[in-house]
């Protein structure tokens, strides 16, 4: 049964009314100012479609290995108990909190090539991670990954573990129980995280140019090129902000029913 819907005091709906016009005003601004006569055009030059094939290939990777080390991660979160396990939450949700230029530092001094493990790499394997494609990668992942394990989480959290058990008391090993039972019962929040990691990897910006640098073509994503843009050319700035922009709004269309609810 719903609730009677009242009207809002006004008291409320004046701050209300202003909080959202300060949402929607700037995405309006953009929109306005937007150069419709030469987006076609500008949205196939070499730089920014270089940007985008890059956005678009690093945030697809980084997504995959958080996936590779997130579902595990949350499954050990929500399925076992251990000693220090609400420490290693924390741990996990620091990236959202962390400002990601301070990421980037952090990233630097453990795989730079003076860091705690990229002297290593590079002396042993003669891998160089920062200021790379790789390093993008890297970065994009480091911020990205709490939005995949929470949701993760979250989804085993709600899942009935007694299928789990009747799959356990009928011969199936752990592995093939979660590969076969568990997988599939939280297969639409392993996708929604891994939406929610991908868009938030293809938009970070401070942790990348801390990290990989801003080198076109090779570690110069579509956030950074709106920052380079923005200095020579506000138009480009603006085409490029559109981009993003039609990417968000994608995502939140295409996650709305489980995120934001259809009411």
């Amino acid at each position: 049964m719903s609730r009677p819907r009242s009207r809002a005091p006004l008291a409320l709906a004046i701050p209300a009314i202003a909080g959202l016009a300060f949402l929607v005003l700037p995405l309006a601004g953009l929109l306005i100012r937007a150069p419709w006569s030469t987006l076609p055009q500008r949205l196939t030059e070499p730089g920014v479609l270089a940007a985008l094939r890059l956005s678009l290939l690093t945030a697809t990777l980084a997504t995959a290995l958080c996936l590779l080390a997130g579902v595990p991660l949350a499954w050990l979160l929500a399925r076992t108990t251990f000693p220090g396990r609400r420490l290693v939450r924390a741990l996990v949700t620091v990236p959202l909190v962390l400002p990601p230029v301070v990421g980037g530092v952090a990233l630097l001094l453990v795989f730079g090539r003076r860091g705690l493990l990229g002297g290593w790499l590079d002396a042993t394997l003669g891998v160089t991670l920062p200021f790379t494609t790789a390093g993008v990668v890297l970065a994009e992942a480091f911020v990205a990954m709490p939005f995949l394990v929470i949701s993760v989480e979250g989804a085993l959290r709600a899942a009935d573990a007694r299928y789990e058990e009747a799959a356990a008391t009928l011969g199936a090993g752990r592995w093939t129980a979660f590969r076969r039972v568990t997988l599939p019962l939280i297969a639409p929040g392993v996708a929604a995280g891994a939406v929610l990691c991908w868009a938030r990897a293809l938009g970070e910006f401070g942790a990348t140019i801390t990290f990989a640098g801003n080198f076109p073509g090779r570690t110069q994503t579509m956030p950074l090129a709106v920052y380079l843009a923005l200095e020579q050319d506000l138009d480009a700035a603006i085409v490029l902000s559109l981009v993003l922009l039609a990417v968000s709004v994608l995502i939140l269309a295409g996650l709305r029913d489980r995120w934001l609810g259809t009411s």
